[in-house]
C-alpha cells in the first residue's frame, strides 16, 4: 500500500506529529484520557511532576492536532473538561501500550543500561 506521506523523508509533515507524540507527558496525557473525560487539575493530581505550565502547553499542542477536545463550562470558578476526540482515540490501544510496555519492562531496561555501563567502564 502506497501512502501520502513518507515519515522516512526529513520534510513530512508526520514528523511533527511523531515527535508530539514521543513526548512523554502527551503520552501521559493521552492515556489519562482514555476513559471520560477528565477536569485539568484532576489531570494535573494524576500525573506526578507535570507542571501547570508544562500540561497547559501540551494541551493546547494536543487539542491543535485534533487529538483531544476542550470543553469550558460556565461555572464558578470556570470549569474545564478535556477528552480524547474520535482521532485521538484511534491511539488509545498505542498510546497505552507504549505507556505500560514501561512499566512492565523497566527491570529489564535498567539492568541492560547497568550492564553497558558497565562495559563502557572496562574498555
Amino acid at each position: 500500500m502506497e501512502w501520502a506521506y513518507n515519515v522516512y523523508e526529513d520534510r513530512c509533515p508526520t514528523r511533527m506529529v511523531l515527535d508530539r507524540l514521543a513526548d512523554k507527558w502527551a503520552v501521559l496525557i493521552l492515556d489519562r484520557l482514555r476513559g471520560a473525560p477528565v477536569r485539568f487539575n484532576h489531570i494535573r493530581r494524576d500525573i506526578k511532576g507535570i507542571s501547570q505550565k508544562v500540561l497547559s502547553q501540551t494541551l493546547k499542542r494536543l487539542e491543535r492536532d485534533g487529538l483531544i477536545s476542550r470543553a469550558v463550562f460556565p461555572t464558578v470558578p470556570v470549569t474545564v473538561e478535556y477528552a480524547l476526540t474520535p482521532l485521538g482515540r484511534t491511539l488509545t490501544d498505542t498510546v497505552s501500550a507504549l505507556a505500560h510496555w514501561a512499566e512492565c519492562n523497566m527491570d529489564a531496561v535498567l539492568a541492560a543500561q547497568e550492564a553497558y555501563d558497565a562495559a563502557v567502564e572496562r574498555r
